[in-house]
Protein backbone atom coordinates (compact mmCIF):
# COMPACT_ATOMS: atom_id res chain seq x y z
CA UNK A 1 0.00 0.00 0.00
CA UNK A 2 1.35 3.28 -0.66
CA UNK A 3 1.73 5.94 1.55
CA UNK A 4 -1.22 7.85 2.53
CA UNK A 5 -2.15 11.53 1.94
CA UNK A 6 -4.76 13.98 2.83
CA UNK A 7 -4.60 14.89 -0.73
CA UNK A 8 -2.38 12.91 -3.52
CA UNK A 9 -1.54 15.42 -5.81
CA UNK A 10 1.17 13.94 -7.04
CA UNK A 11 -0.83 10.86 -8.14
CA UNK A 12 -3.58 13.27 -9.94
CA UNK A 13 -0.49 14.93 -11.35
CA UNK A 14 0.82 11.65 -12.88
CA UNK A 15 -2.11 11.03 -14.66
CA UNK A 16 -2.47 13.83 -16.69
CA UNK A 17 0.70 15.09 -16.82
CA UNK A 18 1.15 14.63 -20.65
CA UNK A 19 -1.72 16.66 -21.00
CA UNK A 20 -0.74 19.45 -18.97
CA UNK A 21 2.77 19.57 -20.07
CA UNK A 22 1.06 20.33 -23.77
CA UNK A 23 -1.29 23.27 -22.68
CA UNK A 24 1.57 25.00 -20.45
CA UNK A 25 3.74 24.45 -23.63
CA UNK A 26 1.23 26.46 -25.46
CA UNK A 27 1.35 29.17 -22.83
CA UNK A 28 5.30 29.33 -22.78
CA UNK A 29 5.14 29.42 -26.73
CA UNK A 30 2.81 32.11 -26.79
CA UNK A 31 4.65 34.13 -23.74
CA UNK A 32 0.91 35.44 -23.05
CA UNK A 33 1.27 34.91 -19.27
CA UNK A 34 -1.42 37.10 -18.09
CA UNK A 35 -4.58 36.72 -19.46
CA UNK A 36 -3.92 36.29 -23.01
CA UNK A 37 -5.79 32.98 -24.99
CA UNK A 38 -5.35 30.24 -22.63
CA UNK A 39 -7.37 31.97 -19.75
CA UNK A 40 -10.33 32.98 -22.20
CA UNK A 41 -10.45 29.19 -22.85
CA UNK A 42 -10.70 28.15 -19.59
CA UNK A 43 -13.21 31.00 -18.76
CA UNK A 44 -15.38 29.88 -21.62
CA UNK A 45 -15.04 26.28 -20.61
CA UNK A 46 -16.11 26.76 -17.04
CA UNK A 47 -18.88 28.94 -18.36
CA UNK A 48 -20.01 25.81 -20.08
CA UNK A 49 -19.33 23.37 -17.28
CA UNK A 50 -21.07 25.32 -14.97
CA UNK A 51 -23.69 26.53 -17.14
CA UNK A 52 -23.45 30.37 -16.34
CA UNK A 53 -22.93 33.56 -17.79
CA UNK A 54 -20.30 35.00 -16.92
CA UNK A 55 -16.63 33.85 -15.45
CA UNK A 56 -14.41 36.00 -14.22
CA UNK A 57 -11.08 34.61 -13.65
CA UNK A 58 -8.66 36.20 -10.67
CA UNK A 59 -5.72 35.29 -8.42
CA UNK A 60 -7.46 33.52 -5.37
CA UNK A 61 -10.52 32.74 -3.73
CA UNK A 62 -9.91 35.05 -1.02
CA UNK A 63 -9.96 37.63 -3.76
CA UNK A 64 -12.95 36.71 -5.72
CA UNK A 65 -15.31 37.06 -2.55
CA UNK A 66 -13.89 40.30 -1.58
CA UNK A 67 -14.00 41.11 -5.77
CA UNK A 68 -17.79 39.91 -5.78
CA UNK A 69 -18.68 42.04 -2.55
CA UNK A 70 -17.13 44.98 -4.36
CA UNK A 71 -19.24 44.25 -7.03
CA UNK A 72 -22.49 44.70 -4.96
CA UNK A 73 -21.14 48.34 -3.85
CA UNK A 74 -21.89 47.92 -0.22
CA UNK A 75 -21.41 50.73 2.47
CA UNK A 76 -19.15 50.53 5.29
CA UNK A 77 -21.57 49.52 8.10
CA UNK A 78 -23.87 47.07 6.13
CA UNK A 79 -24.13 44.10 7.38
CA UNK A 80 -23.48 40.42 5.72
CA UNK A 81 -25.02 37.35 7.37
CA UNK A 82 -22.74 34.36 6.84
CA UNK A 83 -21.68 31.27 9.03
CA UNK A 84 -19.66 30.56 11.89
CA UNK A 85 -18.56 27.34 11.28
CA UNK A 86 -16.36 27.91 8.43
CA UNK A 87 -13.10 29.23 7.17
CA UNK A 88 -11.97 32.64 8.32
CA UNK A 89 -11.37 33.66 4.32
CA UNK A 90 -15.64 34.52 4.14
CA UNK A 91 -15.57 37.03 7.30
CA UNK A 92 -12.06 38.17 6.35
CA UNK A 93 -13.36 39.90 3.53
CA UNK A 94 -16.13 41.63 5.00
CA UNK A 95 -14.33 43.14 7.52
CA UNK A 96 -11.95 44.29 5.13
CA UNK A 97 -14.46 46.00 2.99
CA UNK A 98 -15.58 47.72 6.37
CA UNK A 99 -18.83 45.52 6.68
CA UNK A 100 -20.31 44.20 9.48
CA UNK A 101 -20.44 40.20 9.48
CA UNK A 102 -23.27 38.92 11.35
CA UNK A 103 -22.14 35.51 12.21
CA UNK A 104 -25.44 32.51 12.78
CA UNK A 105 -25.36 29.32 13.61
CA UNK A 106 -25.06 26.11 11.32
CA UNK A 107 -27.41 23.10 10.83
CA UNK A 108 -25.98 20.35 12.65
CA UNK A 109 -26.69 17.51 10.01
CA UNK A 110 -25.23 19.11 7.07
CA UNK A 111 -22.75 21.84 8.63
CA UNK A 112 -24.00 24.25 6.50
CA UNK A 113 -25.82 27.44 7.37
CA UNK A 114 -29.13 27.48 8.91
CA UNK A 115 -31.86 29.70 7.02
CA UNK A 116 -33.86 29.91 10.72
CA UNK A 117 -30.90 31.38 12.27
CA UNK A 118 -31.00 33.64 8.71
CA UNK A 119 -33.94 34.98 9.57
CA UNK A 120 -33.37 35.91 12.77
CA UNK A 121 -30.32 38.04 12.13
CA UNK A 122 -31.94 39.81 9.26
CA UNK A 123 -31.91 44.09 10.32
CA UNK A 124 -32.95 47.45 8.06
CA UNK A 125 -28.58 47.28 7.89
CA UNK A 126 -28.52 43.61 6.24
CA UNK A 127 -27.45 43.56 2.50
CA UNK A 128 -26.15 40.31 1.51
CA UNK A 129 -26.13 36.60 3.14
CA UNK A 130 -23.06 34.51 2.17
CA UNK A 131 -24.04 30.55 2.68
CA UNK A 132 -21.06 28.49 2.31
CA UNK A 133 -21.07 25.21 0.61
CA UNK A 134 -19.14 23.59 3.39
CA UNK A 135 -16.74 20.71 2.81
CA UNK A 136 -18.42 20.24 -0.87
CA UNK A 137 -21.93 19.79 0.59
CA UNK A 138 -25.02 22.40 -0.85
CA UNK A 139 -26.60 24.60 1.69
CA UNK A 140 -30.54 24.72 1.84
CA UNK A 141 -30.25 27.10 -1.09
CA UNK A 142 -34.74 26.76 -1.78
CA UNK A 143 -34.80 28.15 1.81
CA UNK A 144 -31.85 30.89 1.48
CA UNK A 145 -32.79 32.44 -1.75
CA UNK A 146 -36.43 32.72 -0.43
CA UNK A 147 -35.32 34.38 2.59
CA UNK A 148 -33.01 36.50 0.23
CA UNK A 149 -35.70 37.81 -2.00
CA UNK A 150 -38.39 38.18 0.84
CA UNK A 151 -35.77 40.83 2.27
CA UNK A 152 -34.47 41.95 -1.21
CA UNK A 153 -30.57 41.35 -0.14
CA UNK A 154 -28.00 39.95 -2.52
CA UNK A 155 -26.73 36.21 -2.39
CA UNK A 156 -23.17 35.33 -2.37
CA UNK A 157 -22.36 31.82 -2.71
CA UNK A 158 -18.84 30.81 -1.45
CA UNK A 159 -18.59 27.96 -3.55
CA UNK A 160 -14.84 27.44 -2.71
CA UNK A 161 -15.10 23.50 -1.63
CA UNK A 162 -18.49 22.89 -3.26
CA UNK A 163 -17.38 23.36 -7.43
CA UNK A 164 -19.31 20.68 -9.51
CA UNK A 165 -21.76 19.62 -7.20
CA UNK A 166 -25.41 20.15 -8.37
CA UNK A 167 -28.52 21.66 -6.37
CA UNK A 168 -32.52 19.92 -7.13
CA UNK A 169 -34.71 22.65 -6.39
CA UNK A 170 -37.50 21.92 -4.60
CA UNK A 171 -39.55 22.07 -8.35
CA UNK A 172 -36.98 19.10 -9.68
CA UNK A 173 -34.70 21.17 -11.93
CA UNK A 174 -31.14 21.33 -10.95
CA UNK A 175 -27.91 23.89 -11.16
CA UNK A 176 -24.58 23.75 -10.76
CA UNK A 177 -23.38 25.53 -7.33
CA UNK A 178 -21.95 28.87 -7.95
CA UNK A 179 -25.24 29.67 -10.38
CA UNK A 180 -27.69 29.86 -7.86
CA UNK A 181 -27.58 33.09 -6.54
CA UNK A 182 -26.70 37.10 -7.52
CA UNK A 183 -23.13 36.21 -7.83
CA UNK A 184 -20.69 33.19 -6.37
CA UNK A 185 -16.82 33.14 -5.38
CA UNK A 186 -14.55 29.92 -6.04
CA UNK A 187 -11.05 29.02 -5.39
CA UNK A 188 -8.52 27.03 -7.09
CA UNK A 189 -6.04 26.02 -4.19
CA UNK A 190 -4.19 22.74 -5.18
CA UNK A 191 -6.43 20.82 -2.90
CA UNK A 192 -9.41 21.97 -4.21
CA UNK A 193 -11.41 19.48 -5.77
CA UNK A 194 -10.73 21.72 -9.09
CA UNK A 195 -7.38 23.07 -7.95
CA UNK A 196 -4.76 24.70 -9.68
CA UNK A 197 -0.70 24.14 -8.71
CA UNK A 198 -0.67 27.74 -7.12
CA UNK A 199 -3.41 30.01 -6.45
CA UNK A 200 -6.50 30.99 -8.51
CA UNK A 201 -9.97 31.86 -8.22
CA UNK A 202 -13.16 32.65 -9.82
CA UNK A 203 -16.22 35.04 -9.47
CA UNK A 204 -19.50 33.51 -10.96
CA UNK A 205 -22.61 35.83 -12.20
CA UNK A 206 -25.08 36.08 -14.68
CA UNK A 207 -25.96 39.54 -14.55
CA UNK A 208 -24.44 41.31 -17.51
CA UNK A 209 -23.97 44.89 -15.80
CA UNK A 210 -21.93 43.00 -12.55
CA UNK A 211 -19.91 41.28 -14.57
CA UNK A 212 -18.89 44.12 -16.57
CA UNK A 213 -17.85 45.90 -13.39
CA UNK A 214 -16.17 43.46 -11.83
CA UNK A 215 -14.18 42.54 -15.05
CA UNK A 216 -12.91 46.33 -14.04
CA UNK A 217 -12.56 45.61 -10.67
CA UNK A 218 -10.08 42.94 -11.03
CA UNK A 219 -7.96 45.01 -13.67
CA UNK A 220 -7.24 48.04 -11.63
CA UNK A 221 -10.22 48.81 -12.27
CA UNK A 222 -9.51 49.37 -16.09
CA UNK A 223 -11.76 48.50 -18.97
CA UNK A 224 -9.65 50.65 -21.56
CA UNK A 225 -5.58 50.41 -20.86
CA UNK A 226 -4.51 53.41 -18.28
CA UNK A 227 -8.33 54.81 -17.77
CA UNK A 228 -9.54 54.03 -14.61
CA UNK A 229 -13.08 54.12 -14.53
CA UNK A 230 -13.77 52.61 -10.69
CA UNK A 231 -11.32 51.47 -7.81
CA UNK A 232 -9.92 48.51 -8.42
CA UNK A 233 -7.31 45.71 -7.20
CA UNK A 234 -4.74 43.81 -9.14
CA UNK A 235 -5.98 40.43 -9.21
CA UNK A 236 -5.63 38.11 -12.08
CA UNK A 237 -4.95 34.63 -12.79
CA UNK A 238 -1.90 33.76 -14.94
CA UNK A 239 -2.20 31.58 -17.76
CA UNK A 240 -0.06 29.06 -16.42
CA UNK A 241 -2.55 28.29 -13.82
CA UNK A 242 -5.38 28.43 -16.94
CA UNK A 243 -3.78 25.85 -18.37
CA UNK A 244 -3.61 23.40 -15.32
CA UNK A 245 -7.43 24.16 -14.69
CA UNK A 246 -8.33 23.81 -18.49
CA UNK A 247 -7.05 20.27 -18.56
CA UNK A 248 -7.96 19.17 -14.62
CA UNK A 249 -11.45 20.94 -15.79
CA UNK A 250 -12.13 17.94 -18.08
CA UNK A 251 -11.77 15.71 -15.49
CA UNK A 252 -13.98 17.19 -12.61
CA UNK A 253 -16.73 15.23 -13.03
CA UNK A 254 -14.81 12.27 -12.97
CA UNK A 255 -12.76 12.98 -10.09
CA UNK A 256 -16.11 14.15 -7.75
CA UNK A 257 -17.62 10.97 -8.20
CA UNK A 258 -14.33 9.11 -7.33
CA UNK A 259 -14.61 10.99 -4.00
CA UNK A 260 -18.21 9.98 -4.17
CA UNK A 261 -17.11 6.46 -4.34
CA UNK A 262 -14.68 6.97 -1.31
CA UNK A 263 -16.99 8.73 1.13
CA UNK A 264 -19.46 5.79 0.41
CA UNK A 265 -17.37 3.14 0.89
CA UNK A 266 -15.76 4.90 4.44
CA UNK A 267 -19.83 5.59 5.55
CA UNK A 268 -20.22 1.76 4.59
CA UNK A 269 -17.49 1.15 7.45
CA UNK A 270 -18.92 3.99 9.82
CA UNK A 271 -22.37 3.46 9.38
CA UNK A 272 -23.39 1.41 12.54
CA UNK A 273 -21.43 2.54 14.68
CA UNK A 274 -22.99 4.40 17.83
CA UNK A 275 -19.96 7.10 18.75
CA UNK A 276 -19.52 8.09 15.10
CA UNK A 277 -21.97 10.50 12.69
CA UNK A 278 -20.92 10.25 9.35
CA UNK A 279 -21.65 12.99 6.46
CA UNK A 280 -25.38 13.58 5.59
CA UNK A 281 -25.90 13.17 1.68
CA UNK A 282 -28.91 13.24 -0.35
CA UNK A 283 -30.06 9.99 -1.67
CA UNK A 284 -28.32 10.74 -5.18
CA UNK A 285 -25.27 12.26 -3.88
CA UNK A 286 -25.02 15.00 -6.42
CA UNK A 287 -24.96 18.14 -3.73
CA UNK A 288 -22.51 16.81 -2.17
CA UNK A 289 -18.61 16.65 -3.81
CA UNK A 290 -16.65 15.47 -0.70
CA UNK A 291 -14.28 18.32 -0.31
CA UNK A 292 -13.96 17.05 2.54
CA UNK A 293 -15.05 13.62 4.44
CA UNK A 294 -16.10 15.12 8.10
CA UNK A 295 -17.49 12.69 10.94
CA UNK A 296 -18.77 13.39 14.18
CA UNK A 297 -16.75 11.78 17.19
CA UNK A 298 -19.45 11.42 20.21
CA UNK A 299 -18.92 10.87 23.76
CA UNK A 300 -15.05 9.87 22.78
CA UNK A 301 -11.84 12.14 23.12
CA UNK A 302 -11.41 13.92 19.14
CA UNK A 303 -7.84 14.84 19.75
CA UNK A 304 -6.81 11.33 21.49
CA UNK A 305 -8.15 9.99 17.65
CA UNK A 306 -6.22 12.59 16.08
CA UNK A 307 -2.92 11.75 17.65
CA UNK A 308 -4.14 7.52 17.15
CA UNK A 309 -4.40 8.64 13.50
CA UNK A 310 -1.06 10.00 13.17
CA UNK A 311 0.68 7.41 15.45
CA UNK A 312 -0.31 5.29 12.38
CA UNK A 313 0.64 7.74 9.13
CA UNK A 314 -2.81 8.46 8.53
CA UNK A 315 -3.02 12.24 7.93
CA UNK A 316 -6.24 13.78 9.28
CA UNK A 317 -7.81 17.76 9.65
CA UNK A 318 -9.48 19.19 12.30
CA UNK A 319 -11.81 22.07 10.14
CA UNK A 320 -12.78 23.72 12.08
CA UNK A 321 -10.90 23.52 15.60
CA UNK A 322 -12.07 27.55 16.66
CA UNK A 323 -15.48 28.98 15.56
CA UNK A 324 -15.39 32.53 13.90
CA UNK A 325 -17.33 34.07 17.13
CA UNK A 326 -14.11 33.18 19.66
CA UNK A 327 -11.56 34.12 16.80
CA UNK A 328 -9.47 37.00 18.18
CA UNK A 329 -9.70 39.46 14.82
CA UNK A 330 -13.66 38.56 15.18
CA UNK A 331 -14.61 38.46 18.62
CA UNK A 332 -17.71 40.69 19.38
CA UNK A 333 -18.15 41.84 23.01
CA UNK A 334 -21.66 42.06 22.00
CA UNK A 335 -21.98 38.46 20.82
CA UNK A 336 -23.27 35.74 23.27
CA UNK A 337 -21.20 32.76 22.44
CA UNK A 338 -24.32 30.84 23.44
CA UNK A 339 -26.20 31.95 20.38
CA UNK A 340 -23.91 29.22 18.56
CA UNK A 341 -24.50 25.43 20.05
CA UNK A 342 -24.20 23.66 17.30
CA UNK A 343 -21.34 25.26 16.19
CA UNK A 344 -19.71 25.31 19.72
CA UNK A 345 -20.57 21.76 19.83
CA UNK A 346 -18.61 21.08 15.97
CA UNK A 347 -15.82 22.24 16.92
CA UNK A 348 -14.79 19.69 19.39
CA UNK A 349 -16.26 16.63 18.12
CA UNK A 350 -14.92 17.15 13.88
CA UNK A 351 -12.12 15.19 12.27
CA UNK A 352 -11.65 14.74 8.24
CA UNK A 353 -10.04 11.51 6.74
CA UNK A 354 -8.09 11.50 3.85
CA UNK A 355 -10.10 12.72 0.82
CA UNK A 356 -9.13 12.40 -2.72
CA UNK A 357 -9.90 11.19 -5.96
CA UNK A 358 -6.75 8.45 -5.83
CA UNK A 359 -7.88 7.04 -2.45
CA UNK A 360 -7.17 3.30 -2.85
CA UNK A 361 -9.95 0.73 -1.53
CA UNK A 362 -7.11 -0.84 0.45
CA UNK A 363 -6.14 2.69 1.87
CA UNK A 364 -9.98 3.53 2.77
CA UNK A 365 -10.04 -0.07 4.22
CA UNK A 366 -6.82 0.73 6.77
CA UNK A 367 -7.91 3.99 7.76
CA UNK A 368 -11.17 2.60 8.43
CA UNK A 369 -10.29 -0.11 10.21
CA UNK A 370 -7.26 2.14 12.37
CA UNK A 371 -10.56 4.64 13.35
CA UNK A 372 -12.69 1.59 14.56
CA UNK A 373 -9.52 0.07 16.41
CA UNK A 374 -9.63 3.58 18.75
CA UNK A 375 -13.09 2.30 20.19
CA UNK A 376 -11.97 -0.97 21.00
Amino acid sequence: MKKIQMVDLKSQYDFIKQEVAVTMDEVLKTTSFINGPMVQAFQSDLEAYLGVKHVIPCANGTDALQIALMGLQLVPGDEVITADFTFAATVEVISLLKLKPVLVDVDPKTFNIDPKAIEKAITPKTKAIIPVHLFGQCADMDSILEIANKHDLAMVEDNAQGIGATHTFEDGTKAKTGTLGHISATSFFPSKNLGAYGDGGAIFTNDDDLAHFIRGIVNHGMYTRYYHDVVGVNSRLDALQAAVLKVKLQYLDFYNERRKEAAIRYTNYFKNHDQLITPFRSKDCDSHVFHQYTLRVLKADRDALVAHLNKHQIPCGVYYPVPLHAQKAYADPSVDPANFPVTNQLVKEVISLPMHSELTTDQIEYIASTVLDFFN
